[in-house]
């Protein structure tokens, strides 16, 4: 896998994009719902967990060792765990009422996904052993 890191930078800026777009909308569109705002609902702001996660995602992606290899993986995990936990709660029928799911948030999935699989099988050249 030689592109992984490029492409878990292009998952982490895909990521970000996809924060600012609508990921569901509730009561026939009268409130929508994105990553960043989310108004009129008890979610609070849940892509701003993503955005720290990614972060230390990509410090420790550009250290060339294999503890910090081990490291992103870990706030790749986290972070696919926190995005999956965002598409569930937030597209889950609350009281009768059942927000319909936009784009963005299939989006977001996937990106968290692709920051994962990058993540677990990173492009790493293990030292040759002495004889």
């Amino acid at each position: 896998m030689r592109y992984t890191k490029w492409i878990g930078i292009g998952a982490v800026v895909l990521l970000v994009v996809t924060a600012f777009t609508p990921w569901v909308s509730i009561d026939d569109g009268r409130i929508i719902v994105s990553g960043i705002d989310a108004t009129g609902t008890n979610f609070g702001k849940p892509a701003y967990m993503n955005f720290i996660l990614s972060f230390f995602y990509l410090v420790f992606l550009f250290i060339p060792r294999i503890w910090a290899m081990r490291v992103s993986l870990s706030f790749a995990a986290l972070n696919l765990a926190w995005g999956l936990r965002n598409f569930v709660v937030l597209s889950a029928c609350s009281g009768g009422d059942c927000p319909v799911r936009q784009f963005g948030i299939y989006i977001m999935a996937f990106a968290v996904l692709l920051m994962f699989f990058c993540a677990l099988f990173p492009d790493v050249k293990f030292p040759e052993e002495k004889k």
